[in-house]
């Protein structure tokens, strides 16, 4: 279906988080982003180089911090850096998402944008570009937002989940559903149920939309950020970016998940069923079962490393060492210059806990 035109969408790479899952190899100076993981380039240039195969790349912007923008311009240099739209401060994805909609609003207001994690993994990218094409094809005729989910492959607690109802219609080779609501991170056994239920699928992150129509929804259903985000947008229209960052810091830190899309109408979004072979790279169990899935092997370690009668293992080192491993079953390793992660699979999404702890004994130099 690579016929069909990609319109006036363009697209904004998310590019300001960090990453705590992937510790120790994840860190506030270079979050994931910035690492290879699961192809030969960093997966921010994997996301990149997906979009310039569909589209121009004047229409390809970034959303960072200012602690990463440098890294970026070294990455891509040919990218002028009114491209990269630099966020006054972390405040999560709501508001970030709400700035570079105002930004782009004094450029292309009225044009289909979708937003693009940068730490996301596809197979098959010219099905993911198709379904690109299509999203920005409905904005455009239906006004509706537009936003894509991926079929559920295991019961996920760090994922939010998108229902969809009755299919709308079949594009091509892409099907597009109604949308019957939204639960972000549900517990565990929620997310057993969701599995069993072909309505319920993992929520994907590309929202597609006309910068206009993000800052509308802020305003009816978030109105103190929505509010904040015209001040912003008025301070930017006067090149006042100090008084934008102050506006800014009015925001909520929150998701837009939480901030819009849980408190829309159903009948105003649209959903994409993105069957392109997609992983969120969130952490090193759903690492794991992406490079074990595409390389057909039972251990991902380095081509040095000796097993004895162990399987389902992870292993990555920064070191020449040699690693053994005899005897053991979905353990995951993780070893840099100054810090070494051992967990299972298991327990891998509890990384988080170890951060807490690190900050509470003040050796923030590991984070």
């Amino acid at each position: 279906m690579s016929h069909l035109p990609f319109q006036q969408l363009h697209a904004v790479i998310l590019a300001g988080g960090v990453g705590t899952r992937l510790w120790p190899l994840s860190r506030q100076a270079r979050p994931k982003q910035f690492a290879t993981l699961v192809s030969e380039e960093p997966l921010l240039v994997d996301t990149y180089r997906r979009l310039l195969r569909g589209m121009e790349a004047e229409r390809i912007f970034f959303s960072t911090s200012s602690a990463f923008a440098p890294m970026i311009q070294e990455l891509f240099p040919e990218v002028p850096p009114e491209r990269i739209i630099v966020e006054p401060e972390k405040r999560d994805t709501g508001p970030a998402m709400g700035y570079v909609a105002a930004h782009l609003e004094l450029i292309v207001p009225d044009a289909p944008v979708v937003f693009v994690p940068s730490d996301h993994y596809v197979r098959d990218e010219e099905r993911f570009l198709d379904s690109l094409r299509v999203a920005g094809m409905l904005v455009e005729e239906t006004g509706k937002l537009l936003d894509i989910a991926v079929p559920a492959a295991f019961p996920s607690t760090i994922l939010g989940y998108t229902r969809v109802g009755e299919m709308e219609r079949r594009i091509d080779d892409v099907e597009v559903y109604h949308f019957a609501g939204h639960t972000e991170k549900p517990d565990y056994e929620t997310a057993k149920r969701y599995l069993e239920d072909d309505s319920y699928l993992w929520h994907a992150s590309y929202y597609t939309w006309t910068p206009r129509a993000f800052l509308a929804a802020f305003e009816r259903y978030a109105p103190a950020t929505g509010a904040a985000l015209r001040e912003v947008k008025e301070a930017l229209r006067g090149g006042d970016r100090e008084a934008a960052a102050r506006a800014f810091g009015e925001t909520e830190p929150t998701s837009f998940d939480y901030a819009v899309t849980e408190k829309m109408d159903p009948a105003d979004v649209l959903i994409i069923k993105g069957d392109f072979g997609w992983s969120d790279i969130g952490g090193w169990d759903t690492l794991y079962a992406r490079l074990s899935e595409d390389r057909e092997v039972e251990n991902i370690v380095p081509d040095t490393a000796i097993v004895v009668d162990a399987r389902g293992n992870l292993v990555r080192t920064s070191s020449k060492k040699l690693v053994a491993l005899v005897g053991v079953e979905n353990i995951v390793v993780i070893d840099t210059d100054d810090a070494l992660l051992v967990t299972t699979h298991a327990q891998a999404q509890r990384v988080k806990e170890v951060l807490a702890q690190i900050r509470q004994t003040g050796h923030d130099e590991f984070l």
